[in-house]
């Protein structure tokens, strides 16, 4: 064999390895999460277009403060306190993505009862989060009692035609990009509690790895790391 078909064989290009060092199923998770944040991206960007138009001098509508649309707390009724709830859910996400982190670091020393802990941890946290929006979601619709006069019909609430608090594509974008994110929230949920099963019932202690874990845990912190565009984008500019 000649000098330079040796130097063929080695390269990380010549097959039988990946060149970038990574199993398939990480390097595929990578690329997933790479189209879903140019999905996001998009929603986002649509969002700040139409906020900027609503800024303008011919708009019909002004662009509501979100400080004051989403100024509620359960059990606190009557009480003015912005952003306070949805400061609760990027809480509660944020610390599902820690004991996510704690999940993994437990997988590389091939610890099956931390692994079920933490995981157990995440999926409490994403239920949370989940329970946080859909009641977000229902005050939202429901809106409040004072309602909003629109070409002589007084509306209360929001749904995706007309809403009390401004433009019709506020209350539009805030059901796509909220939606959209929940729904993600609500996969890596059922991920989870199937990556969870699997690490009770010993299958990743018999492969001898948690590399799953370690694959589910990249699209949750993707998922909480949307949150927090999504977070300052619609809650808090």
């Amino acid at each position: 064999m000649s000098e330079l078909a040796v130097q063929n064989s080695n390269s990380p290009w010549s097959g039988g390895k990946s060149p970038f060092n990574v199993s398939y199923g990480k390097l595929m998770m990578w690329i997933f999460l790479l189209s879903d944040a140019f999905t996001f991206s998009s929603l986002l960007t649509a969002y700040g277009c139409q906020r900027f138009l609503a800024a303008s001098d011919f708009a019909p509508m002004k662009w509501p403060d979100p400080s004051k649309v989403f100024n509620h707390f359960p059990f606190l009724h009557g009480m003015e306190l912005p952003l306070l709830f949805v400061s609760l859910m990027t809480f509660i996400l944020i610390f599902s993505s820690v004991t996510m982190v704690l999940a993994v670091e437990a997988g590389h020393r091939n610890d099956k009862k931390d692994v079920s802990y933490y995981m157990f941890l995440t999926i409490i946290g994403g239920i949370a989060f989940l329970s946080c929006q859909a009641w977000e979601w229902t005050k939202f619709i429901q809106g409040s009692h004072e309602g909003r006069i629109i070409d002589g019909v007084k509306v209360f609430g929001a749904n995706l035609n007309i809403n009390e608090y401004g433009p019709a594509a506020f209350a539009d974008l805030f059901f796509i990009v909220t939606g959209f994110h929940g729904f993600h929230v609500l996969s890596g949920v059922v991920l989870n509690i199937v990556i969870y099963v699997n690490v009770q019932s010993g299958t990743y202690e018999r492969r001898g790895h948690y590399e799953m874990v370690e694959k589910v845990g990249l699209y949750w912190h993707f998922v909480d790391l949307v949150w927090v565009f999504v977070f300052t984008f619609f809650y808090l500019i």
